[in-house]
């Protein structure tokens, strides 16, 4: 019996290639868009072998998600050290966004939850660049009988409102003190701050807070907790507050409320594309 012909040696037969698993795909389009957010927060450009740092990656697999990006216009190389910087391609997607974005239609959905959660009216207003006042552009009641009400397009008087004060609040001093000068801070009840030195100790302690209170200082047994909503520049863009009698708005509510209102600003901010 003839014995067995002996394998030849050499390479072996090579394997059919293997399809990259789906993880290896979410792994390097996670890495991309990593990569971009970082170079956005660098304003500017940036190296990179500061930018695998940041990252977290090889300088080499940094590179080639870079080289990848570059081709498709999401970034570029700048100057004679090639830093890193975003291409015009981001800046056409970002403008798509903020073309389609819609402040009422995103915000109205949120401010009757916070309406069902506080159980008191909530407020959305905007700044009037114009003559520096408050103005509602939107309102959700809540159902008690004994509610604020306030008519759409009604303007709050910046020193003497929460949403008003939140405004002024991120504010530098230089703006405020120009602001009072010019409307002064009329007086709506005993409790509104008619000294500029009160009315910036109030607006430092809304800023260390995070939120900004109308304590009867508009109308007598009306309180209101405001907070902003912020652009893409860390601009106040609008304000969202929740308005009630101060029989139910206690003293013991304050942190209550507020906490819910900060919560709300901040989810509005970040669907609206703002920065917190």
């Amino acid at each position: 019996m003839a014995s067995p012909a002996p394998a030849k040696r050499g390479k072996k037969p090579r394997s059919a290639p293997q399809a990259q698993q789906p993880t290896g795909q979410v792994q390097s389009l996670t890495r991309g868009l990593t990569l971009l957010a970082l170079i956005a927060e660098a304003q500017s450009s940036i190296a990179l072998t500061e930018l695998a740092q940041q990252a977290g990656l090889p300088n080499s697999t940094t590179h080639r998600l870079l080289m990848t990006m570059q081709q498709m216009g999401f970034v570029r190389q700048v100057g004679d050290l090639g830093l890193w910087t975003i291409g015009a391609r981001m800046f056409v997607i970002g403008s798509s966004f903020l073309q389609s974005r819609n402040l009422l239609a995103m915000v109205h959905p949120m401010l009757r939850k916070l309406m069902e959660d506080s159980g008191e009216t909530v407020n959305l207003a905007v700044l009037d660049y114009s003559d520096y006042q408050a103005v509602i552009i939107d309102q959700v009641q809540c159902h008690q009988l004994m509610r604020m009400s306030a008519p759409i397009g009604g303007k709050l008087p910046m020193h003497a409102s929460g949403a008003g004060k939140a405004f002024l609040a991120n504010l530098s001093e230089e703006r405020v003190s120009a602001l009072l000068h010019q409307r002064g801070l009329r007086h709506f009840t005993p409790r509104t701050l008619t000294a500029p030195q009160n009315l910036k100790a109030d607006l430092a302690q809304a800023r260390r807070s995070g939120f900004a209170l109308d304590d009867e200082e508009h109308a007598l047994g009306l309180r209101c907790i405001a907070a902003c909503i912020y652009d893409e520049y860390h601009e106040p863009y609008a304000a969202i507050s929740i308005s009630g009698p101060a029989s139910r708005i206690t003293d013991d509510r304050i942190t209550e409320l507020a906490a819910l209102v900060i919560k709300a600003a901040k989810e509005i901010t970040k669907q609206y594309g703002g920065a917190s």
